[in-house]
């Protein structure tokens, strides 16, 4: 994929980006610092404080991003790489391992994926992932190609839809709400419509002060289906840790469940020997393990952090590393 032209898109404010000192704690820890692809640049925090950590040692940061306006911004934000060289993709992090083989890189030294909807998507109406501000139904991540939100519904059935809401929003009355979406779906065209028909499902007038909106689980189910977060993450980590040199490491900040649950089951299973049933009375698999785990369980925002940026709260960071001769 050739790399995204080059924009006439202003940088935004700058926000310090969640976990940030963990994140370089980690790259710290890497045994080389040559190759570092980030692999939802955003708005470049992470990259830019990447680079100025890894000083001469980095000689290639490859920046991608599905949102083709995120990645103008990184790239207006990271203009001064100082002696490394980027190279910026229009991308999924699932494009990862094509995009290393056709840039003829061998290995990664470092990866980073921060997962989830940005603040800049969220407080941009016509990108549809909030019902803050009115704005078109669409809830793709990158809105040059795919379905939005609003076609998906029209196409969508009953089973379909309570499907998404129970799995991808874990919203409760899913059954109900599905229902209503299904015989409103030729109507549902903005983000003001689509909470107007939750809060009427559930025959609320409106949200008592202080709660979590009814819909705000409706969106997150939506915008999951919408961009096939869940789906593209679980097959993507197995290439992304093959995709790794000896010694390289990849981590991976979450921010709900569903993400952090795909990413702990696919670090613990890399990280063992042995994959078979429990109840195996010896090994079968021949599975053995390509990467340790940094640490155990999910790092957290501190107190300092969640005070700062209190959306940073439901923020998960788990980390591997590959073995040698793996």
């Amino acid at each position: 994929m050739p790399n995204a032209p080059q924009s006439a898109v202003e940088p935004t404010p700058f926000h310090h980006p969640v976990l940030q000192e963990e994140v370089r704690e980690l790259f710290a820890g890497c045994r080389a610092k040559r190759v570092v692809v980030d692999g939802t640049v955003g708005l470049g925090g992470h990259s830019a404080q990447l680079l100025a950590d890894a000083g001469p040692q980095l000689e290639l940061l490859v920046a991608l991003d599905r949102d083709p306006e995120a990645l103008a911004m990184a790239r207006a934000r990271l203009s001064d790489p100082g002696g490394a060289a980027v190279l910026y993709h229009h991308a999924s992090f699932a494009e990862i391992p094509r995009l290393l083989r056709e840039e003829e890189i061998p290995a990664a030294s470092f990866i980073l994926l921060d997962l989830g909807v940005s603040t800049f998507q969220l407080k941009t109406p016509r990108r549809g992932f909030s019902f803050a501000s009115d704005g078109p139904l669409d809830m793709r991540m990158d809105p040059t190609g795919g379905s939005s939100a609003r076609e998906l519904l029209e196409r969508s059935s009953v089973a379909q839809l309570e499907g998404w809401l129970r799995d991808f929003g874990e919203v409760r009355h899913a059954g109900r709400i599905a229902r209503a979406l299904y015989e409103r779906r030729s109507s549902l065209r903005t983000t003001s419509a689509l909470s107007a028909a939750v809060l009427e499902a559930l025959r609320i007038r409106r949200p008592p002060p202080g709660e979590i909106h009814p819909a705000t689980q409706v969106f997150q189910a939506l915008r999951i289906a919408v961009n096939r977060e869940l789906e593209t993450l679980e097959a993507a980590l197995p290439a992304l840790i093959e995709a790794l040199e000896p010694g390289g490491r990849l981590a991976v900040i979450s921010f709900h469940s569903l993400e952090d649950r795909r990413v702990k089951q696919a670090f613990d299973r890399a990280s063992r020997d042995c994959v078979c049933p429990p109840k195996m009375p010896a090994c079968g698999c021949g599975h053995r393990a390509s990467v340790q785990l940094l640490f155990r369980g999910a790092r957290q925002p501190g107190e300092t952090e969640i005070a700062e940026n209190p959306p940073s709260r439901s923020a998960r960071l788990r980390a591997v590393e590959k073995l040698p001769n793996s």
